[in-house]
Protein backbone atom coordinates (compact mmCIF):
# COMPACT_ATOMS: atom_id res chain seq x y z
CA UNK A 1 0.00 0.00 0.00
CA UNK A 2 1.90 3.23 -0.88
CA UNK A 3 1.59 6.11 1.19
CA UNK A 4 -1.16 8.52 1.71
CA UNK A 5 -1.58 12.14 1.13
CA UNK A 6 -4.49 13.79 3.37
CA UNK A 7 -4.87 17.50 2.32
CA UNK A 8 -7.12 19.29 5.30
CA UNK A 9 -7.39 23.09 3.87
CA UNK A 10 -10.40 25.82 5.51
CA UNK A 11 -12.64 24.70 2.11
CA UNK A 12 -12.39 21.12 3.04
CA UNK A 13 -15.69 19.30 4.16
CA UNK A 14 -16.01 18.02 7.61
CA UNK A 15 -14.57 14.79 8.87
CA UNK A 16 -16.55 12.22 10.52
CA UNK A 17 -16.52 8.33 11.07
CA UNK A 18 -18.79 6.58 8.92
CA UNK A 19 -18.43 3.11 8.59
CA UNK A 20 -20.96 2.92 5.87
CA UNK A 21 -19.13 5.08 4.06
CA UNK A 22 -18.47 2.47 0.35
CA UNK A 23 -15.45 0.76 0.81
CA UNK A 24 -14.48 1.57 4.21
CA UNK A 25 -14.71 -2.21 5.29
CA UNK A 26 -12.25 -2.99 2.44
CA UNK A 27 -10.05 -0.59 3.57
CA UNK A 28 -10.59 1.85 6.28
CA UNK A 29 -7.69 3.26 6.66
CA UNK A 30 -7.99 5.93 4.12
CA UNK A 31 -11.04 6.93 6.67
CA UNK A 32 -8.99 7.11 9.89
CA UNK A 33 -6.05 8.89 7.68
CA UNK A 34 -8.40 11.69 7.47
CA UNK A 35 -9.94 11.90 10.50
CA UNK A 36 -6.74 11.57 12.53
CA UNK A 37 -4.92 14.65 10.58
CA UNK A 38 -8.35 17.00 10.58
CA UNK A 39 -9.82 15.84 14.04
CA UNK A 40 -8.03 13.42 16.00
CA UNK A 41 -10.58 13.57 19.22
CA UNK A 42 -13.10 12.95 17.45
CA UNK A 43 -17.01 13.35 18.30
CA UNK A 44 -18.62 10.59 15.93
CA UNK A 45 -22.36 10.86 14.53
CA UNK A 46 -22.78 7.82 17.14
CA UNK A 47 -22.31 10.31 20.08
CA UNK A 48 -19.59 8.66 20.80
CA UNK A 49 -15.69 10.32 21.71
CA UNK A 50 -13.22 8.64 19.79
CA UNK A 51 -9.50 9.00 19.27
CA UNK A 52 -7.39 8.80 16.63
CA UNK A 53 -3.82 9.10 17.61
CA UNK A 54 -0.71 7.16 18.36
CA UNK A 55 -0.15 9.20 21.54
CA UNK A 56 -3.99 10.12 22.67
CA UNK A 57 -4.89 5.89 22.36
CA UNK A 58 -1.77 5.11 24.25
CA UNK A 59 -2.27 7.42 27.56
CA UNK A 60 -6.04 6.25 27.54
CA UNK A 61 -5.22 2.72 27.36
CA UNK A 62 -3.12 2.94 30.29
CA UNK A 63 -4.58 5.39 32.47
CA UNK A 64 -5.63 3.57 35.69
CA UNK A 65 -8.11 6.44 36.39
CA UNK A 66 -10.36 4.90 33.72
CA UNK A 67 -12.74 2.08 33.65
CA UNK A 68 -13.76 -0.69 31.67
CA UNK A 69 -17.18 -1.62 33.19
CA UNK A 70 -20.12 -0.85 31.77
CA UNK A 71 -21.98 -1.30 35.64
CA UNK A 72 -19.71 1.40 36.35
CA UNK A 73 -21.38 4.00 33.27
CA UNK A 74 -24.68 2.99 34.43
CA UNK A 75 -23.85 3.77 38.15
CA UNK A 76 -22.75 7.06 37.30
CA UNK A 77 -24.72 8.28 33.76
CA UNK A 78 -28.21 6.45 33.63
CA UNK A 79 -28.85 8.42 30.73
CA UNK A 80 -25.56 6.50 28.95
CA UNK A 81 -28.14 3.73 28.24
CA UNK A 82 -27.52 0.18 28.10
CA UNK A 83 -28.89 -1.18 24.18
CA UNK A 84 -29.04 -5.08 25.39
CA UNK A 85 -30.97 -3.92 28.74
CA UNK A 86 -33.14 -2.01 26.78
CA UNK A 87 -33.93 -4.79 24.06
CA UNK A 88 -33.98 -7.14 27.04
CA UNK A 89 -36.88 -5.06 28.59
CA UNK A 90 -38.72 -4.43 25.66
CA UNK A 91 -38.48 -8.26 24.88
CA UNK A 92 -38.97 -10.07 28.23
CA UNK A 93 -38.11 -13.55 26.69
CA UNK A 94 -34.69 -13.05 27.02
CA UNK A 95 -34.95 -12.35 30.94
CA UNK A 96 -32.75 -10.31 33.08
CA UNK A 97 -29.66 -8.90 32.00
CA UNK A 98 -26.93 -10.76 34.36
CA UNK A 99 -23.58 -8.50 34.91
CA UNK A 100 -20.25 -10.13 32.97
CA UNK A 101 -17.16 -10.29 34.76
CA UNK A 102 -15.03 -11.41 32.46
CA UNK A 103 -11.81 -9.69 33.25
CA UNK A 104 -12.56 -7.74 29.85
CA UNK A 105 -15.50 -6.04 31.86
CA UNK A 106 -14.23 -5.68 35.49
CA UNK A 107 -11.64 -3.56 37.12
CA UNK A 108 -8.94 -3.79 39.93
CA UNK A 109 -9.20 -5.14 42.41
CA UNK A 110 -11.01 -7.87 40.88
CA UNK A 111 -9.63 -7.51 37.51
CA UNK A 112 -5.91 -8.33 39.32
CA UNK A 113 -6.81 -11.11 41.23
CA UNK A 114 -8.91 -12.86 38.38
CA UNK A 115 -5.93 -11.90 35.89
CA UNK A 116 -3.39 -13.54 38.46
CA UNK A 117 -5.07 -16.53 38.77
CA UNK A 118 -5.38 -17.15 35.05
CA UNK A 119 -1.78 -15.65 33.97
CA UNK A 120 0.26 -18.52 35.09
CA UNK A 121 -0.94 -20.54 31.74
CA UNK A 122 -0.30 -17.97 29.51
CA UNK A 123 3.47 -17.02 30.26
CA UNK A 124 6.04 -16.74 27.02
CA UNK A 125 7.53 -19.54 28.44
CA UNK A 126 4.89 -22.03 28.65
CA UNK A 127 3.10 -20.53 25.47
CA UNK A 128 6.55 -21.72 23.59
CA UNK A 129 6.09 -25.29 24.97
CA UNK A 130 3.23 -25.35 22.85
CA UNK A 131 5.25 -24.65 19.48
CA UNK A 132 5.85 -28.74 18.45
CA UNK A 133 2.25 -28.86 18.70
CA UNK A 134 0.95 -25.57 16.97
CA UNK A 135 3.62 -26.92 14.32
CA UNK A 136 1.84 -30.61 14.06
CA UNK A 137 -1.01 -29.23 13.91
CA UNK A 138 -0.97 -26.84 11.12
CA UNK A 139 1.46 -29.38 8.93
CA UNK A 140 -1.79 -31.92 9.32
CA UNK A 141 -4.04 -28.85 8.02
CA UNK A 142 -2.00 -28.32 5.11
CA UNK A 143 -1.61 -31.98 4.26
CA UNK A 144 -5.38 -32.33 3.72
CA UNK A 145 -5.64 -29.72 1.62
CA UNK A 146 -1.98 -29.89 -0.76
CA UNK A 147 -3.88 -32.32 -2.90
CA UNK A 148 -6.68 -30.12 -4.16
CA UNK A 149 -4.29 -27.13 -4.69
CA UNK A 150 -6.54 -24.76 -3.04
CA UNK A 151 -8.68 -23.95 -0.07
CA UNK A 152 -10.32 -21.44 2.05
CA UNK A 153 -7.65 -20.10 4.42
CA UNK A 154 -10.68 -19.22 6.97
CA UNK A 155 -12.32 -22.72 7.40
CA UNK A 156 -9.46 -24.87 6.62
CA UNK A 157 -6.27 -22.94 8.66
CA UNK A 158 -6.89 -19.45 10.18
CA UNK A 159 -10.69 -20.77 12.18
CA UNK A 160 -9.45 -24.33 13.20
CA UNK A 161 -5.98 -24.01 14.28
CA UNK A 162 -6.52 -21.87 16.97
CA UNK A 163 -10.36 -23.20 17.98
CA UNK A 164 -8.36 -26.46 18.25
CA UNK A 165 -5.20 -25.27 20.39
CA UNK A 166 -7.38 -23.26 22.92
CA UNK A 167 -10.28 -26.01 23.08
CA UNK A 168 -7.27 -28.42 23.88
CA UNK A 169 -5.80 -25.87 26.36
CA UNK A 170 -9.26 -25.71 28.33
CA UNK A 171 -9.67 -29.57 28.43
CA UNK A 172 -13.04 -28.89 26.99
CA UNK A 173 -15.06 -32.16 25.46
CA UNK A 174 -15.53 -32.62 21.86
CA UNK A 175 -18.37 -30.71 20.09
CA UNK A 176 -19.80 -29.56 17.05
CA UNK A 177 -17.02 -26.97 15.88
CA UNK A 178 -18.98 -25.16 12.91
CA UNK A 179 -21.78 -24.70 15.54
CA UNK A 180 -19.46 -22.91 18.34
CA UNK A 181 -18.42 -21.42 15.22
CA UNK A 182 -21.07 -19.57 14.66
CA UNK A 183 -22.69 -19.06 17.56
CA UNK A 184 -18.78 -17.23 18.73
CA UNK A 185 -18.76 -15.43 15.20
CA UNK A 186 -22.50 -13.83 16.32
CA UNK A 187 -22.06 -12.86 19.99
CA UNK A 188 -18.84 -10.74 19.20
CA UNK A 189 -20.72 -8.64 17.59
CA UNK A 190 -21.89 -7.93 20.59
CA UNK A 191 -18.60 -5.38 20.51
CA UNK A 192 -19.40 -3.17 17.52
CA UNK A 193 -21.36 0.25 18.41
CA UNK A 194 -24.00 -0.08 15.70
CA UNK A 195 -26.26 -3.15 16.06
CA UNK A 196 -30.14 -3.82 14.51
CA UNK A 197 -32.58 -5.20 16.53
CA UNK A 198 -32.43 -8.13 14.99
CA UNK A 199 -28.51 -8.62 15.15
CA UNK A 200 -29.27 -7.71 19.22
CA UNK A 201 -31.74 -10.64 18.85
CA UNK A 202 -29.50 -13.64 17.47
CA UNK A 203 -26.46 -12.18 19.42
CA UNK A 204 -28.15 -12.82 22.33
CA UNK A 205 -29.66 -16.42 21.39
CA UNK A 206 -25.97 -16.86 20.11
CA UNK A 207 -24.46 -15.73 23.79
CA UNK A 208 -27.36 -17.72 25.57
CA UNK A 209 -26.04 -20.87 23.68
CA UNK A 210 -22.74 -20.19 24.35
CA UNK A 211 -23.15 -19.84 28.03
CA UNK A 212 -25.20 -23.25 28.09
CA UNK A 213 -22.36 -25.09 26.53
CA UNK A 214 -19.83 -23.83 29.09
CA UNK A 215 -21.71 -24.26 32.01
CA UNK A 216 -22.20 -27.91 30.57
CA UNK A 217 -18.60 -27.93 30.31
CA UNK A 218 -17.77 -27.12 33.49
CA UNK A 219 -19.91 -29.78 35.48
CA UNK A 220 -18.41 -32.12 33.16
CA UNK A 221 -14.71 -31.08 34.32
CA UNK A 222 -15.67 -31.39 37.27
CA UNK A 223 -16.48 -35.23 37.48
CA UNK A 224 -13.44 -35.67 34.81
CA UNK A 225 -10.65 -33.36 35.65
CA UNK A 226 -7.27 -33.71 33.78
CA UNK A 227 -4.44 -31.41 33.53
CA UNK A 228 -5.90 -28.52 31.33
CA UNK A 229 -6.79 -25.09 31.70
CA UNK A 230 -10.27 -25.53 32.73
CA UNK A 231 -9.53 -27.81 35.69
CA UNK A 232 -6.72 -25.48 37.09
CA UNK A 233 -9.32 -22.31 36.53
CA UNK A 234 -12.27 -25.04 38.48
CA UNK A 235 -9.77 -25.38 41.49
CA UNK A 236 -7.81 -21.67 41.35
CA UNK A 237 -7.16 -20.18 44.60
CA UNK A 238 -4.96 -16.89 45.31
CA UNK A 239 -4.20 -15.87 49.16
CA UNK A 240 -7.22 -17.55 49.97
CA UNK A 241 -9.57 -16.25 46.87
CA UNK A 242 -11.08 -18.90 44.65
CA UNK A 243 -13.41 -17.97 41.33
CA UNK A 244 -17.22 -17.88 42.12
CA UNK A 245 -19.57 -20.09 40.01
CA UNK A 246 -20.19 -16.61 38.13
CA UNK A 247 -16.89 -15.64 37.52
CA UNK A 248 -15.81 -18.90 36.35
CA UNK A 249 -18.15 -19.44 34.02
CA UNK A 250 -17.38 -15.59 32.38
CA UNK A 251 -14.16 -16.49 32.39
CA UNK A 252 -14.66 -19.65 30.37
CA UNK A 253 -16.94 -18.15 27.63
CA UNK A 254 -14.30 -15.22 27.45
CA UNK A 255 -11.13 -17.88 26.57
CA UNK A 256 -12.73 -19.85 24.43
CA UNK A 257 -14.16 -17.23 22.47
CA UNK A 258 -11.59 -14.66 22.84
CA UNK A 259 -8.97 -17.36 22.28
CA UNK A 260 -9.41 -18.47 18.59
CA UNK A 261 -11.85 -15.75 17.06
CA UNK A 262 -9.24 -12.94 17.13
CA UNK A 263 -6.28 -15.00 15.79
CA UNK A 264 -8.76 -16.26 12.98
CA UNK A 265 -8.62 -12.65 12.05
CA UNK A 266 -5.24 -12.37 12.50
CA UNK A 267 -4.02 -14.99 10.14
CA UNK A 268 -6.53 -14.11 7.72
CA UNK A 269 -5.94 -10.55 7.29
CA UNK A 270 -2.03 -11.09 7.48
CA UNK A 271 -2.41 -13.56 4.69
CA UNK A 272 -4.00 -11.05 2.73
CA UNK A 273 -1.51 -8.35 3.31
CA UNK A 274 1.07 -10.50 2.37
CA UNK A 275 -0.50 -11.85 -1.02
CA UNK A 276 -1.25 -7.59 -1.75
CA UNK A 277 2.91 -7.25 -1.06
CA UNK A 278 4.26 -9.81 -2.74
CA UNK A 279 7.62 -8.42 -2.29
CA UNK A 280 7.17 -8.68 1.89
CA UNK A 281 5.98 -12.43 1.39
CA UNK A 282 9.35 -13.36 -0.42
CA UNK A 283 10.87 -11.63 1.90
CA UNK A 284 9.12 -13.94 4.80
CA UNK A 285 9.41 -16.76 2.50
CA UNK A 286 13.60 -16.65 2.12
CA UNK A 287 14.49 -15.46 5.70
CA UNK A 288 12.86 -17.56 8.91
CA UNK A 289 14.39 -14.90 11.39
CA UNK A 290 11.49 -12.39 10.10
CA UNK A 291 9.25 -14.24 11.89
CA UNK A 292 8.17 -13.00 14.77
CA UNK A 293 9.16 -9.63 13.87
CA UNK A 294 6.52 -10.03 10.71
CA UNK A 295 3.59 -10.75 12.81
CA UNK A 296 4.36 -7.89 14.88
CA UNK A 297 4.35 -5.75 11.78
CA UNK A 298 1.40 -7.59 10.23
CA UNK A 299 -0.76 -6.95 13.46
CA UNK A 300 0.29 -3.40 13.17
CA UNK A 301 -0.64 -3.38 9.46
CA UNK A 302 -4.15 -4.50 9.79
CA UNK A 303 -5.11 -5.12 13.05
CA UNK A 304 -7.61 -7.71 13.97
CA UNK A 305 -9.05 -5.38 17.16
CA UNK A 306 -9.83 -2.10 15.72
CA UNK A 307 -11.02 -0.24 18.46
CA UNK A 308 -10.86 -0.48 22.73
CA UNK A 309 -13.16 1.35 24.82
CA UNK A 310 -12.63 2.36 28.50
CA UNK A 311 -14.97 4.86 30.24
CA UNK A 312 -14.74 8.07 32.44
CA UNK A 313 -15.07 8.11 35.88
CA UNK A 314 -14.40 11.68 36.73
CA UNK A 315 -14.46 14.61 33.73
CA UNK A 316 -11.36 13.86 31.73
CA UNK A 317 -9.34 16.03 29.22
CA UNK A 318 -7.90 15.16 26.04
CA UNK A 319 -7.08 17.84 23.91
CA UNK A 320 -9.53 20.41 24.11
CA UNK A 321 -12.42 17.77 24.46
CA UNK A 322 -13.63 18.01 28.19
CA UNK A 323 -15.70 14.15 29.10
CA UNK A 324 -18.02 14.19 31.41
CA UNK A 325 -18.14 10.81 34.00
CA UNK A 326 -19.75 8.25 32.55
CA UNK A 327 -18.90 8.53 29.22
CA UNK A 328 -17.57 6.02 27.01
CA UNK A 329 -14.44 6.56 24.96
CA UNK A 330 -13.06 4.45 21.59
CA UNK A 331 -9.48 4.61 20.73
CA UNK A 332 -9.23 3.44 17.10
CA UNK A 333 -6.51 0.73 17.52
CA UNK A 334 -6.41 0.46 13.65
CA UNK A 335 -5.57 4.61 13.47
CA UNK A 336 -3.49 4.41 15.82
CA UNK A 337 -1.25 1.76 14.31
CA UNK A 338 -0.53 3.99 11.62
CA UNK A 339 0.17 6.85 12.88
CA UNK A 340 2.99 8.17 11.08
CA UNK A 341 4.20 10.22 14.38
CA UNK A 342 4.92 7.14 16.03
CA UNK A 343 5.94 4.46 13.09
CA UNK A 344 7.47 6.93 10.37
CA UNK A 345 5.91 8.49 6.94
CA UNK A 346 5.86 4.81 5.88
CA UNK A 347 3.23 3.71 8.12
CA UNK A 348 0.86 2.93 5.64
CA UNK A 349 3.32 0.61 3.85
CA UNK A 350 4.02 -3.10 5.20
CA UNK A 351 7.37 -3.69 6.04
CA UNK A 352 8.47 -7.02 7.84
CA UNK A 353 12.17 -5.32 8.44
CA UNK A 354 10.24 -2.51 10.25
CA UNK A 355 12.50 -1.50 13.66
CA UNK A 356 9.54 -0.83 15.88
CA UNK A 357 6.66 -3.12 14.75
CA UNK A 358 5.80 -3.94 18.92
CA UNK A 359 4.86 -0.74 19.67
CA UNK A 360 1.28 -1.34 17.85
CA UNK A 361 -1.56 -1.08 20.13
CA UNK A 362 -3.10 -3.97 18.43
CA UNK A 363 -3.43 -5.88 21.87
CA UNK A 364 -4.22 -3.14 23.95
CA UNK A 365 -1.88 -1.52 26.41
CA UNK A 366 -2.18 -1.54 30.19
CA UNK A 367 -3.62 -3.90 33.08
CA UNK A 368 -6.03 -4.73 30.04
CA UNK A 369 -3.27 -5.76 27.49
CA UNK A 370 -4.66 -9.18 25.96
CA UNK A 371 -4.08 -12.30 28.25
CA UNK A 372 -3.20 -13.91 25.05
CA UNK A 373 -1.06 -12.18 23.06
CA UNK A 374 1.99 -14.76 23.16
CA UNK A 375 -0.29 -17.56 22.30
CA UNK A 376 -1.51 -15.15 19.42
CA UNK A 377 1.97 -14.28 18.43
CA UNK A 378 2.80 -17.76 18.05
CA UNK A 379 0.21 -19.37 16.30
CA UNK A 380 0.86 -16.93 13.19
CA UNK A 381 4.17 -17.21 13.08
CA UNK A 382 3.61 -20.95 13.01
CA UNK A 383 1.07 -20.69 10.89
CA UNK A 384 2.28 -17.82 8.27
CA UNK A 385 6.07 -19.13 8.16
CA UNK A 386 4.76 -22.62 7.36
CA UNK A 387 2.08 -21.84 4.81
CA UNK A 388 4.32 -19.44 2.38
CA UNK A 389 7.46 -21.94 2.35
CA UNK A 390 5.62 -25.03 1.74
CA UNK A 391 3.59 -23.82 -1.09
CA UNK A 392 5.48 -20.97 -2.96
CA UNK A 393 3.01 -20.53 -5.38
CA UNK A 394 0.36 -19.05 -3.04
CA UNK A 395 -1.69 -16.73 -4.89
CA UNK A 396 -5.38 -15.26 -4.24
CA UNK A 397 -7.98 -16.90 -5.93
CA UNK A 398 -10.41 -13.83 -6.11
CA UNK A 399 -10.43 -9.87 -6.78
CA UNK A 400 -13.18 -9.18 -3.71
CA UNK A 401 -12.30 -11.07 -0.35
CA UNK A 402 -15.45 -11.68 1.42
CA UNK A 403 -14.80 -8.99 4.80
CA UNK A 404 -16.82 -9.46 7.89
CA UNK A 405 -18.24 -5.82 7.82
CA UNK A 406 -17.74 -5.61 11.73
CA UNK A 407 -16.07 -2.51 12.94
CA UNK A 408 -14.22 -3.39 16.20
CA UNK A 409 -13.10 -7.13 15.32
CA UNK A 410 -11.97 -6.84 11.71
CA UNK A 411 -11.33 -9.95 9.56
CA UNK A 412 -12.56 -12.07 6.31
CA UNK A 413 -15.55 -14.42 6.47
CA UNK A 414 -13.79 -16.43 3.51
CA UNK A 415 -10.42 -16.07 1.86
CA UNK A 416 -10.08 -18.56 -1.14
CA UNK A 417 -6.57 -19.16 -2.61
CA UNK A 418 -4.62 -21.74 -4.71
CA UNK A 419 -1.16 -23.01 -4.85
Amino acid sequence: MSELTVEVGADAEPVLFNPFEPGFFDHPYEQYARIRTADPVHRSPLDLLMLFGYDDCFKLLRDPHLSVDPAVAAGINPDAGNRFAEFRAANPEFGEPTPNRGILNIDPPDHTRIRRLMSTVFTPKRVEGLRPEVQKLVDGMLDAVAADRQMDLIADLAFPLPFVVISEMLGMPAADRDLLRDWSHTVVKMLDPILSNEEIREALIADGHMVTHCREAIEWKRANPADDLLTALIHAEDEGHTLSADELLDQVVLLFIAGHETTVNLIGNATLALLRNRDQLELLRGDPSLDANAVDELLRYDSPVQFSRRIVLQEHRVGDAVIAPGSFVMTCLGSANHDPAMFGPDAESLDLRRTNPGRHLSFGSGVHHCLGASLARLEAQVALGTLVRRFPELELATDAPAWNNRIVLRGLDTLPVAF
